[in-house]
């Protein structure tokens, strides 16, 4: 089914839209995208930078293709590197533009925090992810993303995420169903239609099942739309026929009629639920107006995407650790059979992280492996920043998982250490320095429910399996919007001794 025709844009796209709804939240929607051509955004990106009124920070601003090639493959120790050269702040020249980084705890807090009303998202180098997901609140800035989280914080209180466990505990067991011992499986493919599966239901209230969701490879279409991000530089400025733009285009008609056929149906049933796509429905400010069809559907979109995808990958890259670190799994399975005693895990339980040992293993993969790596932004005004000026309208970018691995903040960085993050140890570290949701105002809307899911999935599948790594595979990362296993996550699978988990189909 088909929605509200919409211009998607070329990279660069239009000024901050306005959205006005206040509690009564007034239901203005966003001005029309606007529909500029690559080119003229990468001429006017060229003009902005050659009127800047200050100059740039130190760092390496001659055009080269094979840094800019570098950095999409391996941007890690190229920014560290840089780091090292320069200091926490350095501009990189990639593709067309100056890049200044700013990296270290201080870089975050001034970033995401005491400073971050002077950056702008919408206009950074992830603005083309408006082509998939329009104006939900991932790609929208100022008061418009201030109001627009209003709407949707309710759906994540505390009571609406803990009522997800079943869900959760339910899909996990049913993808569980596939293991067989000795088997190699891929454990990111797995976990991906796992944790859209989970979104579908507990965030939307979709039935995985459902004719509607059957027709598409739901999973499939956010990969393909999401490539986007692994091609070349140059390729993401052609619109034609067979480009990465229009494969991520034609995902997102897809994905789309998954979406609106769900709209029109609730719509004319008055089917309603405790998920996030019914509060959206009936939202409606003190004179009666409600969300069009397009806003529900952009907001839609961009849950779908980050409630799947940075879940997928921090299971992914929790059980590569874990299937390399033994020692830490005996850890886990004693908590877990002193502390569920055979029982499924409580919704209490997992909404507060009282395995103690688990939580550990996850603050430190989301140290280690922060899904959404990198924060894009562009300046609104000029600033200075440890000694160095950075010019208006440039593109400044914090980098969770550069600012993770600085030595001077966590030693020997690339060690798997669970214990960095003990209360006592937590508590030490500087303001900014561990930041895998972002900070301030951007912190992820929808953190407590993927910390619950992770945290859930683990204690389910720890309940069964253990997981060896083939001697054969290394791993590699993919960079797009956040960061997984280049080639999958192929894993052997071994039975627990203990028995698994008893009467997980049950109510929590």
């Amino acid at each position: 089914m088909p929605g509200p025709e919409r211009s998607l844009l070329a990279p660069g796209l239009g000024r901050l839209a306005s959205f006005d709804y206040a509690c009564p939240v007034a239901l203005v929607g966003p001005q029309p995208l606007l529909n500029s051509s690559p080119l003229s955004v990468l001429l006017s990106d060229l003009r902005e930078e050659r009127a800047a009124s200050v100059p740039f920070p130190p760092g390496e601003t001659r055009l080269s293709m094979a840094r800019t090639r570098r950095f999409a493959n391996e941007p890690l120790p190229m920014l560290l590197d840089a780091y090292e050269r320069f200091g926490p702040v350095f501009t990189l020249r990639l593709f067309h533009s100056n890049v200044v980084f700013m990296l270290g705890p201080a870089a975050n807090h001034y970033i995401t925090v005491t400073h971050a009303s002077n950056f702008l998202w919408r206009e950074g180098h992830f603005r083309d992810l408006i082509g998939l997901m329009g104006d939900g609140l991932l790609t929208i800035d100022g008061e418009f993303h201030r109001r627009s989280r209003l709407i949707m914080l309710p759906a994540f209180h505390r009571e609406h995420i803990a009522a997800s466990v079943e869900v959760i505990v339910e899909e996990t067991t049913r993808a569980l169903e596939q293991f067989t011992p000795g088997a190699v499986v891929d454990l990111y493919a797995i976990t991906r239609r796992l944790a859209l599966r989970v979104a579908m239901r507990a965030l939307f209230g979709l039935d995985p099942d459902g004719e509607r969701a059957r027709a598409i490879d739901a999973a499939g279409l956010f990969e393909q739309a999401l490539a986007f991000y692994a091609s070349e530089y140059v390729l993401r400025v052609f619109r034609g026929r067979g480009s990465p733009w229009a494969r991520l285009q034609a995902a997102a008609r897809k994905l789309d009629t998954l979406i609106y056929s769900e709209i029109a149906e609730r719509r004319a049933t008055g089917r309603r639920g405790q998920d996030i796509l019914s509060l959206l429905l009936d939202a409606h400010d003190e004179d009666g107006n409600t969300l069009s069809d397009l806003q529900i559907r952009d907001e839609v979109m961009t849950l779908m995407f980050a409630g799947h995808d940075t879940t997928t990958s921090t299971v992914s890259f929790m059980f590569y650790e874990l299937a390399r670190h033994p020692q830490i799994v005996d850890r886990l399975l004693a908590e877990q059979d002193a502390e569920l005693a055979g029982r499924r895990p409580s919704a209490s339980q997992m909404v507060s992280g009282e395995l103690g040992e688990l939580e550990l293993v996850l603050e430190e993969t989301l140290r280690k492996y922060p899904p959404a790596w990198v924060g894009p932004r562009r300046a609104i005004d000029a600033f200075e920043f440890e000694g160095h000026t950075v010019p208006e309208r440039a593109f400044v970018n914090y980098c969770s998982w550069a600012s993770h691995h600085l030595p001077d903040v966590f030693a020997e960085p690339e060690a798997f250490r669970p214990e960095r993050f003990t209360p006592e140890a937590r508590a030490a570290l500087p303001k900014g320095a561990y930041v895998p949701f972002g900070g301030g105002s951007r912190t992820c809307i929808g953190m407590r429910f993927g910390q619950l899911e992770v945290r859930t999935i683990a204690t389910v599948i720890l309940s069964r399996f253990t997981f060896s790594l083939p001697e054969d595979f290394r791993l590699e990362i993919r960079q797009m919007p956040t960061i997984s296993p280049k080639r999958g996550l192929p894993v052997i699978v071994h039975p627990r001794a203990s028995a698994p988990l008893a009467d997980l189909s049950a109510a929590a």
